[in-house]
């Protein structure tokens, strides 16, 4: 396939002060186009002016300003959201975005997707899937093209925020089958991709990208070679009973806004150990070969930066 090379455009990005967003907006910045940051009023002063620094148009509306975010999506090619969060987030500010952008005439929306594949899981199984589903039947029933980013989980997790390595006990967790294939990307692979996408008028509904697939094998291979110490599998028990302590975690956990409280967690594994989230139809190549950053790539630089520390504590130890 002849790879698509992105012509610069006009975009709107929301949700440029998180951590995709931010680097969103350094990729758009990077293939020349014209980007539009918009923020909420509340944003300090010294945040917009690192935005601004970055080459950006800030753009201050509140997601309850229907004019203030039409104001916004005026002369824009693509609307680009990177927001996170749940209902109000996904549901609630996007939708409004949405509406915005249809209203302006805009011809392009990018939802916040940016993970595995939620229209293969079962319904109501995951939560945070579950918000991108039903904002998906919104932005279908739009006159607006959509292109949706599916990029497995975050690479960067491994280091430690998906607690699937047990660094310190040598051992790599799994569910049911050590040798289920998981998709991954970096966010800043994510990003480079997202941007590219934007300014992509062909683009189609989903793109699908996996930085590097691997297995609870594959890591524990990895891990073992990375530091020359045994790591080995650990079962952890089926999808079933993953699935079924999730439940028992949620019903016993007070009310939380985080968008991913350990119970979440346990729901993203298990969607991606039963198989049902998996990517079938990677389109890596379609801006030009490049190189995509492995688990490998991540996990030896945690390695790294684990000898480090435990080098500085001795250093102190002995002082």
């Amino acid at each position: 396939m002849t790879a698509t090379t992105p012509h610069p455009g006009t975009v709107l990005l929301a949700g440029a002060t998180g951590d995709l967003g931010g680097l969103i907006l350094r990729h758009l910045v990077a293939l020349g186009a014209t980007v539009r940051v918009l923020t909420r009023p509340e944003t300090n002063s010294a945040r917009v002016a690192q935005l601004r620094a970055q080459g950006a148009e800030v753009i201050q509306a509140d997601y309850d300003d229907p004019d203030g975010l039409r104001r916004a999506c005026r002369d824009v090619d693509c609307v680009v959201s990177a927001v996170n969060g749940l209902d109000s987030a996904i549901l609630g500010a996007q939708s409004r975005l949405l509406e915005a952008a249809a209203a302006a005439g805009v011809p392009r929306f990018i939802p916040s997707d940016f993970s595995i594949d939620y229209r293969g899981i079962r319904p109501r199984s995951n939560r945070n899937l579950q918000l991108r589903r039903d904002f998906a039947q919104i932005l279908d029933a739009s006159e607006i093209r959509a292109t949706s980013i599916l990029n497995g989980a975050f690479t960067d997790m491994l280091s430690g925020q998906a607690p699937m390595i047990l660094f310190s006990r040598h051992r790599v967790l799994f569910w049911s089958d050590p040798d289920q294939v998981l998709d991954f990307t970096t966010k800043d692979d994510t990003a480079t991709y997202t941007a590219a996408a934007a300014l992509d008028e062909r683009a189609p509904r989903v793109l699908q990208i996996a930085g590097d697939q691997v297995t609870a094998r594959t890591l524990a291979s990895t891990m073992t070679d990375l530091t020359g110490r045994q790591f080995r599998l650990l079962y952890a028990g089926s999808v079933g009973s993953l699935t079924a302590m999730s439940r028992a975690v949620r019903a016993v956990m007070p009310a939380s806004t985080e968008p991913f409280p350990p119970w979440q967690g346990m729901q993203y594994f298990a969607s991606m150990f039963s198989g049902d989230a998996n990517l079938r139809y990677i389109n890596n190549d379609r801006y030009g070969s490049r190189k995509w950053t492995t688990a490998r790539d991540v996990l030896e630089q945690h390695a790294r930066r684990a000898d480090c520390a435990a080098s500085d504590a001795g250093i102190l130890d002995s002082l």
